[in-house]
C-alpha cells in the first residue's frame, strides 16, 4: 500500500497517524498555536525520524496527507478575520444584529447561560456601519417584483470600501430560490474592481455557499465562512508551499465536518469547523461494525471532552441548527458536542460558593498542568491523575515528557485540598470524580434526550484521557461495553484515514408532497427530479476536476421535511432518489412519519396536516481504498507476560493507595483478560481499571471493557 500521512490539531496536541505498507507510526506534539503549520511539519519529520528516512524522502514517497485543521477554529476565538462588508435586502439591514430571540444564549456552556445577568449577545463579525441595503426584491416563489439597478449597487458598494471593506458578503432575500440579484451584484464589483487591482476583494453569495431557506442562519453561515477564508486560503497555502518544497506533490486533502474530505482547492472555510472531532466519529462508523450498529462515542483529549452518537451505523447529523461558535448556521454536518472537560481541564473552588468546579478553563499544551513543569501553576485533571498514581510520571507519553509529581501535588493541596479542608488524595479523588460526573452526565443527556436507551449501545472511548477516565464517566451511563484502542490518542487522525471523499450539495425547493385540502398525494415530480438531477451533474463535474473516478461515486439524499404550517423541520433519509409514480411519494411521506414519530412520538405525527418538503441535501461520495483491518488469532488469557510491575494507585472503593499491577499495552496478547484493579500503559494512552471491570484484548487487539 502507498503511504499516508493523517494530522488532526488538538487545543493540546498535535497528532500523526502514518501507515506505510500496513505498518502504522503514531506521533504526538505538542500544538504550537502562535503557528500550526510548525508543529504540522514537526509531528511529519518526527514520523520521518521514526522510519529512519528523511522528511523529503518521506513525503516524495507520501500518496496523500489528510488534515483535520482548527485556523478557522482559531479565527472565530481570536476575532482576527478581516474587515467585511455586508450587501443585503434594503430594509433588512438589521437583520443579523437583531438575531434570533435564544441569540444570546447560542455557544455557552450551561453554567454560562445559568449566569443569565452577565450575557449579553455576542459581538457581531460585521460591525452596523460596514452593512448596506439595496433595492431589489425576489419574493417566496423566486419572482422578481423589485428590479436591482446598477447605480445604487455601485452607491452602497463604494461606501462599504470608503470604510475599509477587504471583502463582501451578499444575501439578500429569498436569494436561494432566484440567485439572480446576488450575481449581478457579484458582477457589478468584480467589473469594479478587476484582477489586475491591488484592491480585489473576495466575494461570497449566500446563494452558493449555503443556498437553503432560513435567512439569518444561511447569512451566518455565510458570513463565518467569509470571515474564516483569507487567514486559511493564507495559511494553506503557506503550508502547500512547505510541503512542496520538501518533495511532496499531491494535492492536501481537508477534513470536513459533512462526514468526508476534499482537496484545498474544494473546500469551503467553513465546512472545516469541528473537523478533528467529525473525524473520529467517522473512524467510529468504520469501526462500529465490528461491534454493533448503536454506538457512543467519547473523545477526551487535552483541553475538551466531545462525544456523539451513531445510531444504526450512521453517524447522526444536526436536526436542529448547528451552532458556530456564537451563530446559528445553516452547515449540514455531522452532529458532535463538546465540553470543557479533558486532561488540562483546570480544577477551582468557586469562591462565591466554597464547591469546587472543574473547567471549562484549560491549561493547554502551554504551560499546560502542573505537572508539565512548565510554568503552570493551576491543578487540572492531569494532576489529579498523578496525584492518585494513574499516571507514571517517567513514562507520559512513553517517556517523551516527564512529569514533576511533586508540582502536581502542589497545585492540587494548595488550591483545593486547602480551601476544601480536605486530604491531598480526597481533594484529587474529588476532582476526577468531577469530571466523571460531567462528561457521564452529558452522555446520559444527549443519549436519553434523543429516545435511546444507553445500556443498549457499545461505547468507544480514545483521546488521550479518555481510557484514563471511560470506566468512570461509564458508571453514569451502563453501556453494555467499552472499547478502547491502541491508537486511542490519535483516533481522530486515524479516523480521518478512513474518510472517503464527500461532497454535500443543497437545494432550497418547496415541495408539497401531501396536500391538506384535497387529502391527495402531489403528481407533479418535476421540481424534485430537476433538483436532483441538477445536484448530481454538479457532483459529477466536481469529483471529475478533482481527478475522482466518477464511476465509483455513491449518492444519498437527506430531505428536510415538516407536517404544513410547521416552522421547524425534521431531515430524513428519503427512500428514493426519483419519483415515478405515487407509491414513491407516499413512501417519502410515510419515511417522514416514522421518523417524526420516533422523535417526538406517534401522538405528535399528523400526516393528515400536509407534508412538505423545503429542502434537497445530496451527498456523493467516492470511496477510496483503506488499510484493511488484521485479525489475530487468540494466544490464551494469561496477561502474565506484559506485567511491569506494581506501584500504589488510590483506588475510593478500597478507601486508600494500594498496591497495583502494571501491565504495558504492547505485550498484551489477543486473547488476554486484565482483572482489576489494574493500570495498562502504552506511550500512547493510559487504562484505568478500577475493581469489578474486566479488560479483554479482542482479536483486532482492541481492547474491551465489560462489568465482571
Amino acid at each position: 500500500m502507498p503511504i499516508t500521512i493523517d494530522l488532526d490539531i488538538g487545543g493540546t496536541y498535535t497528532d500523526c497517524y502514518l501507515v506505510s505498507d500496513g505498518q502504522v507510526v503514531i506521533k504526538k506534539v505538542p500544538t504550537t498555536h502562535f503557528n500550526l503549520s510548525v508543529g504540522f511539519m514537526q509531528c511529519i519529520e518526527e514520523a520521518a525520524s521514526a522510519m529512519d528516512i528523511s522528511l523529503p524522502e518521506l513525503l516524495d514517497k507520501t500518496d496523500v496527507i489528510r488534515y483535520s485543521t482548527t485556523i478557522g477554529t482559531n479565527t472565530l476565538i481570536e476575532r482576527s478575520g478581516p474587515k467585511l462588508g455586508l450587501i443585503t435586502t434594503m430594509g433588512h439591514e438589521d437583520t443579523i444584529y437583531i438575531g434570533r430571540l435564544r441569540q444570546w444564549a447560542d455557544g455557552l456552556s450551561l453554567n454560562e447561560i445559568k449566569n443569565r445577568a452577565k450575557q449579553r449577545k455576542p459581538e457581531p463579525l460585521i460591525p452596523r456601519d460596514m452593512t448596506v441595503g439595496v433595492r431589489e426584491r425576489v419574493d417566496c416563489f423566486g419572482n422578481v417584483t423589485v428590479p436591482l439597478k446598477r447605480e445604487d449597487v455601485m452607491e452602497k458598494v463604494q461606501q462599504l470600501v470608503d470604510r475599509g471593506a477587504q471583502g463582501f458578503v451578499i444575501s439578500l432575500i429569498y436569494a436561494v430560490l432566484n440567485p439572480v440579484h446576488e450575481r449581478m451584484i457579484r458582477d457589478i464589483i468584480e467589473e469594479e474592481y478587476p484582477d489586475i487591482y491591488l484592491g480585489k476583494m473576495p466575494i461570497f453569495l449566500s446563494s452558493d455557499v449555503y443556498p437553503r431557506l432560513g435567512e439569518y442562519p444561511r447569512t451566518m453561515t455565510t458570513i463565518i465562512n467569509a470571515y474564516t477564508h483569507r487567514k486559511m486560503a493564507e495559511n494553506l497555502a503557506a503550508l502547500g508551499d512547505e510541503l512542496r518544497d520538501n518533495n511532496y506533490r499531491r494535492p492536501l486533502i481537508i477534513m470536513h465536518n459533512t462526514g468526508g474530505c476534499a482537496k484545498v482547492s474544494r473546500t469551503a472555510a467553513v465546512n472545516t469547523h469541528n473537523a478533528g472531532p467529525v473525524a473520529g466519529v467517522i473512524g467510529s462508523a468504520y469501526l462500529g461494525r465490528l461491534y454493533g450498529e448503536n454506538l457512543i462515542v467519547t473523545d477526551m483529549g487535552g483541553t475538551s471532552f466531545d462525544l456523539a452518537t451513531i445510531v444504526e451505523g450512521r453517524p447522526q447529523v444536526y436536526d436542529f441548527i448547528p451552532v458556530i461558535d456564537r451563530w446559528r448556521t445553516a452547515i449540514h454536518a455531522i452532529e458532535t458536542k463538546s465540553i470543557g472537560a479533558g486532561g488540562g481541564s483546570i480544577a477551582w473552588v468557586d469562591p462565591a460558593l466554597g464547591r469546587l468546579q472543574v473547567g471549562p478553563r484549560s491549561s493547554g499544551s502551554m504551560p499546560g498542568p502542573a505537572a508539565y513543569d512548565l510554568g503552570g501553576k493551576e491543578p487540572t485533571v492531569t494532576d489529579a491523575d498523578v496525584v492518585l498514581g494513574y499516571l507514571d510520571p517517567g513514562y507520559y507519553l512513553g517517556g517523551k515528557i516527564h512529569l514533576n509529581k511533586e508540582k502536581a501535588e502542589r497545585a492540587i493541596r494548595e488550591k483545593i485540598a486547602v480551601p476544601l479542608n480536605m486530604e491531598l488524595e480526597e481533594a484529587a479523588v474529588a476532582v476526577k470524580r468531577l469530571v466523571d460526573a460531567n462528561m457521564g452526565q452529558e452522555i446520559f443527556k444527549e443519549v436519553v434526550l434523543k429516545g435511546h436507551d444507553p445500556r443498549k449501545f457499545v461505547m468507544f472511548a480514545y483521546g488521550g484521557a479518555g481510557a484514563t477516565h471511560c470506566c468512570g464517566y461509564d458508571e453514569y451511563v451502563k453501556a453494555s461495553k467499552i472499547v478502547t484502542f491502541p491508537y486511542s490518542s490519535v483516533f481522530c487522525a486515524f479516523g480521518a484515514s478512513t474518510a472517503d471523499i464527500v461532497h454535500t450539495y443543497t437545494s432550497a425547493r418547496r415541495i408539497v408532497l401531501h396536500d391538506y385540502f384535497s387529502g391527495k398525494y402531489t403528481d407533479d415530480y418535476r421540481h424534485f427530479i430537476d433538483a436532483v438531477r441538477e445536484m448530481q451533474v454538479l457532483a459529477a463535474k466536481d469529483m471529475a476536476d478533482e481527478g475522482f473516478e466518477v464511476e465509483r461515486m455513491i449518492y444519498t439524499l437527506d430531505l428536510e421535511m415538516k407536517y404544513g404550517t410547521q416552522v421547524y423541520t425534521t431531515l430524513v433519509r428519503s427512500p428514493r432518489r426519483h419519483l415515478q409514480d405515487e407509491s414513491d411519494v407516499k413512501a417519502i411521506c410515510d419515511a417522514f412519519t416514522m421518523e417524526y414519530s420516533r422523535r417526538y412520538s406517534s401522538a405528535a405525527a399528523y400526516p393528515q396536516g400536509g407534508i412538505e418538503i423545503t429542502s434537497l441535501i445530496l451527498t456523493a461520495v467516492c470511496p477510496v481504498d483503506h488499510m484493511p483491518l488484521e485479525e489475530y488469532r487468540p494466544q490464551g488469557w494469561d496477561p502474565a507476560a506484559a506485567l511491569k510491575g506494581r506501584r500504589a494507585a488510590y483506588w475510593p472503593e478500597s478507601g486508600g493507595l494500594r498496591e497495583t499491577p502494571i501491565f504495558d499495552r504492547g505485550l498484551l496478547r489477543c486473547g488476554n483478560v486484565v482483572e482489576g484493579p489494574a493500570i495498562i500503559e502504552s506511550p500512547e494512552t493510559t487504562i484505568v481499571m478500577p475493581a469489578g471491570r474486566r479488560y479483554t484484548v479482542d482479536r483486532w487487539l482492541n481492547g474491551v471493557i465489560e462489568l465482571m
